[in-house]
């Protein structure tokens, strides 16, 4: 019942963000077809090329879709002040309605294509160029919009470096709202979260806002050819995110098909470790583990059972819960020993060695020294041992009752509990 209320919060957040994003946007087409459009001509240019960039997205880590071409867009159509040598004094509202028709359109082509846009991603695309429409022309000169290039010629390096500093103060706003949205109805504290947007996105961030910081800077004298010429780079960057997902992908097909091997030789129950994997990511992510974490426990859940592979006797069902600890211990660490052999997988080997370890020992405080990976991988595979593939509410139930009793010695209360939340939803 938690999680569910968890989720709902979640998404009752992420429509919230994206209904007052809507309005602020229907309300900004009024005012621009009230006053008129300023230069439909760039208008159009931005509109397609925003819908371009949202049709060429790249999955950043964390299943974060990102659209480095459509933000660079928006945040230089934003910033832009003079085309051709001739001044552009676009009001914020035409800026908020150009990006979001743009994602529109390019949301719309995605949806023809049968790909589901994000419109909480989308909708912080727009807010991004507002929030940096609304710095820029609040801390440039006023000038800037009304004169021609050549009569403030010297002094663009100043300008230059207003730009940086709104595109950084920009960038903090839009990792700051998708944390925001990302830790609403969980445990996940704010400032973590913050983190690790940050580290997941802030690279990717530094070439959006230089190339927007180029092209406003750039059409002065380029015109719109600037657009186009400096999107080559985003698009190289691009087909090289491209080839490390798919190199990634590749990696995790690898592994899925290594811990089918237990499954195929009659060790452990079919589709057990693909349902341990399914859960413990989810019960990490709901327990805030960083996208490196959450990486080694998908790979550390799908191979736990591998060490099995090494016994003479299978075990009956392939379920550890009917052996003695010490043997459960003895299967974990050949399963770590086989891992080990890869030479690649050392943390994933360490994650599966203590698998079997209690979370606490008589009479003694919690070992610190147990990995959270482990624990989840414990909890969770014990559980799927419990249930099998039959999820029915009196099996749950009794699955779920059975590691509360080991709360106190075997099992984490914490994980229990989070996996109690997201069995429940």
């Amino acid at each position: 019942m938690t999680t569910h209320a968890s989720l709902s919060a979640n998404t009752l957040v992420r429509r919230f963000v994206v209904t007052v994003v809507s309005v602020g946007c229907v309300v900004a087409l009024g005012f621009t077809l009230a006053r008129g459009v300023v230069r439909p001509d760039v208008v159009a240019a931005f509109v397609g090329l925003i819908a371009v960039g949202e049709l060429l997205q790249v999955r950043l880590p964390g299943d974060r879709p990102a659209a480095p071409i459509a933000a660079s867009a928006a945040v230089g159509y934003a910033l832009l002040f003079a085309v051709g040598g001739q001044p552009v004094s676009q009001p914020i509202a035409q800026v908020a309605c150009v990006v979001a028709l743009g994602v529109a359109v390019g949301s719309a082509v995605q949806l023809l294509a049968g790909r589901r846009p994000r419109s909480a991603v989308v909708a912080r695309r727009v807010v991004a160029a507002i929030v940096a429409g609304l710095v820029f022309r609040a801390t440039a000169p006023r000038n800037l919009a009304t004169l021609r290039v050549s009569q403030y010629k010297e002094d663009l390096r100043w300008v230059a470096l207003l730009m940086v500093a709104v595109v950084a103060l920009t960038g903090i706003v839009d990792l700051a709202l998708a944390a925001f949205v990302r830790s609403s109805g969980r445990r996940v504290a704010f400032g973590w979260m913050l983190r690790d947007e940050i580290g997941a996105g802030a690279g990717l961030w530094a070439a959006v806002g230089a190339t927007g910081v180029l092209m406003a800077l750039a059409t002065p004298s380029m015109k719109l050819y600037a657009l186009p010429i400096f999107c080559v780079p985003l698009l190289l960057t691009q087909f090289a995110f491209r080839r490390f997902a798919a190199i990634r992908t590749t990696y995790r097909q690898t592994i899925r098909s290594l811990s089918r091997v237990a499954e195929v030789g009659g060790y452990v129950e079919a589709g057990h470790a693909h349902r341990v994997s399914s859960l413990a990511v989810a019960v990490g992510r709901e327990m805030g583990l960083s996208e490196s974490e959450i990486t080694n426990l998908e790979y550390a859940a799908l191979l736990h059972d591998i060490g099995q592979l090494s016994l003479t006797d299978p075990i009956p069902g392939g379920s550890t819960l009917v052996v003695a600890p010490v043997e459960r211990r003895r299967v974990a660490e050949l399963g770590a020993d086989v891992i080990k052999t890869t030479g690649v997988l050392d943390r994933v080997a360490d994650i599966v060695a203590r698998q079997a370890d209690p979370y606490r020992r008589h009479r003694e405080a919690p070992d610190e020294s147990l990995p959270i990976e482990s624990r989840i991988i414990k909890a969770v595979s014990a559980y799927d041992d419990l249930v099998g593939e039959s999820q029915g509410p009196e099996t749950t139930a009794d699955a779920l009752e059975r590691l509360r009793l080991g709360m106190a010695y075997e099992y984490d209360p914490a994980v229990v509990e989070t996996l109690t939340r997201i069995v429940a939803a």
